[in-house]
């Protein structure tokens, strides 16, 4: 049975004073005018239908969720007077105005702050405290137009960082690769330009426990960041995870697990997660204007599960090295300019389960076999080279000339010979050899032919005779 209108009165006047947990989530409450608890620590209204202003709790709570309503307003900078604020998520909410200035001091407590899919505008908050324990940061989905500071490295243990879906007009913030325990990057669906190169010499780690990296639908130009994908140690295998849990996500004082959520595009498809799984590695570069070639070291990112760089300006060969990612589940390469063929070794990978490299220039017969016979037509259309299943156009089966006849030592020899001379030859000598024995049938016994005969046979007669004589000597 759900709690359907205003919270109950008795709800309020219970433990006015001592009520330290209310979990109330999940219900029908449609209208919240106040808080009466003067002590509470932990209030969970998420997942309800309630609408107006957003009351502002005690300065005692610890944890307050209120996401998936529809709250409206402004968001109070009383909220900062909670000293002892962890957890705080007005995700899913139609809140609106400035994002308070003062979360930014209140980051010395705070862990865990979403603010995802609201209409908050201007910009992010400036300053973070030294001492910052923020770990997960999640802005997604707003009007928010930067730019984002590098006070934000005060946060040594930022794990999660999601702007996506904003207004952020900038260049890629390198710095950020800098922070130690960054584990998700979400820029995705913003203004960013520029390249992502990095000009710096030194040999300063970049994102090495990084899993989820997310520029797409953004204006990135220039070559794929290859300083970075070496960097990746996570994916690439060289960085323990180090976590004992199976989701991402952030312990209160309580002990209770907060998991983290993120929005990202799956095998094609825009999924909203509300756990992200640890073993997740997905990089996606799509919707930019990166150009040159895919670079091989791609191939080392061995724990990778997706790869998404399509709708670029990609040239040159599929390298056969992402034959390497022996984890990959999904890979789009779709609309660029690649050329070539598709490597025979993509039809090795264990996992994959969705591939699209349609719109490219691509030629020759698609792999046969294994998972490639899972793939429908829509994967390769647009390339008007490529043939084999499951396109309609046909491979012409063209046998390959013979090898080179090979020396002892493996080198080719000077002298090759094809079939045609070997049939020629071949020909010529049964019809000399038909000439010659017609003569000998016509003409009987020739004279030459005998006496080298007779010749022969006496002089090893003369030989054996000599070698008794000297035996019984």
């Amino acid at each position: 049975m759900r709690i359907e209108g205003k919270i109950p009165r008795w709800m309020q006047e219970v433990g006015n004073d001592s009520l330290t947990y209310l979990n109330v989530s999940h219900n029908s409450l449609t209208e919240v005018e106040h808080f009466p608890w003067k002590n509470i620590e932990v209030l969970d209204l998420s997942s309800n239908l309630i609408s107006g202003n957003l009351p502002i709790p005690a300065s005692t709570i610890n944890v307050f969720l209120i996401s998936n309503n529809s709250f409206n307003g402004e968001v109070s900078s009383l909220i900062c007077n909670a000293a002892f604020l962890e957890i705080l998520d007005l995700s899913h909410n139609n809140l609106s105005g400035t994002i308070p200035q003062c979360f930014g001091n209140l980051s010395n407590s705070l862990l865990f702050l979403n603010l995802k899919k609201n209409k908050f505008y201007g910009t992010i908050p400036p300053t973070f405290a030294m001492g910052c324990q923020l770990s997960n940061f999640n802005l997604n989905g707003n009007l928010l137009e930067g730019p984002l500071t590098p006070s934000v490295l005060n946060c040594n243990g930022l794990e999660v960082l999601d702007l996506g879906n904003n207004k952020i007009n900038d260049t890629f913030p390198h710095w950020l690769g800098s922070l130690p325990q960054l584990q998700v990057l979400v820029l995705k669906s913003n203004q960013l330009n520029g390249s992502l190169c990095v000009n710096s010499s030194k040999s300063i780690p970049f994102f090495s426990k990084i899993q989820i990296f997310d520029l797409s639908s953004n204006y990135f130009s220039g070559p794929l960041p290859v300083r970075y994908i070496n960097s990746f140690k996570a994916i690439i295998n060289l960085e323990k995870i180090g976590s004992t849990v199976s989701y991402m996500g952030v312990n209160d004082d309580g002990g209770d697990f907060y998991t983290y959520s993120i929005g990202i595009v799956m095998k094609g498809q825009d999924r909203e997660l509300v756990k992200i799984f640890t073993m997740w590695m997905i990089i996606d570069l799509s919707n930019n204007q990166f150009e040159g070639g895919i670079p091989k070291v791609i191939g080392k990112l061995n724990l990778l599960k997706g790869l998404n760089i399509s709708h670029n300006n990609l040239n040159g060969n599929i390298p056969t090295s992402i034959g390497d990612l022996t984890s990959l589940e999904w890979l789009d390469l779709c609309s660029n300019r690649l050329s070539g063929t598709i490597p025979n070794r993509l039809a090795d990978l264990p996992f994959l389960s969705s591939l699209n490299v349609s719109e490219n220039q691509l030629h020759g017969q698609i792999p046969q076999g294994k998972q490639f016979n899972t793939f429908g037509n829509d994967s390769y259309e647009g390339n008007k080279g490529l043939c084999g299943f499951p396109v309609s156009k046909g491979c012409n089966n063209i046998n390959p000339p013979p090898p080179n006849v090979l020396e002892k030592d493996g080198s080719k020899s000077n002298i090759a010979f094809g079939w045609k001379v070997v049939l020629i030859g071949y020909g010529c000598g049964v019809v000399f050899g038909m000439f010659v024995g017609y003569v000998v049938f016509q003409t009987g016994k020739p004279k030459w032919l005998v006496n080298l005969v007779e010749n022969q046979h006496e002089r090893r007669r003369r030989r054996k005779s000599k070698e008794g004589n000297r035996s019984s000597r």
